[in-house]
């Protein structure tokens, strides 16, 4: 059974995606799933939480674009918040922080 990397926390005006553990290959589909749920509930932001991710590949970076893509298509502010400093080289190096707020 693959584990649960993602949880949801809306209340109206701001949706927080907590993503933990290693969102790779075998997770990406539960990011896509809660970025989509998150979008649609037309927040006026959406947050990101990665404190608790150790690893991102490729595919969980892609899901990370399409949502902020998303988010963007229907004026959502989209950030990610707290990502550990190894997920945060990755974000530098993909060039996805260039792109997408991230705060501390």
């Amino acid at each position: 059974m693959i584990e649960e990397v993602t949880s949801l926390d809306a209340d109206g005006t701001l949706t927080t995606v907590s993503l933990r553990g290693e969102i790779d290959v075998l997770t990406v589909e539960q990011v896509r799933v809660a970025l989509g749920e998150a979008v649609a509930g037309r927040p006026r932001q959406i947050v990101v939480d990665m404190h608790d991710v150790a690893f991102i590949d490729s595919t969980g970076l892609g899901a990370l674009i399409s949502g902020f893509q998303r988010a963007r298509d229907q004026a959502i502010a989209f950030r990610l918040a707290r990502p550990s400093s190894n997920v945060r080289q990755i974000l530098m190096l993909s060039g996805l922080m260039e792109v997408v707020e991230v705060t501390p």
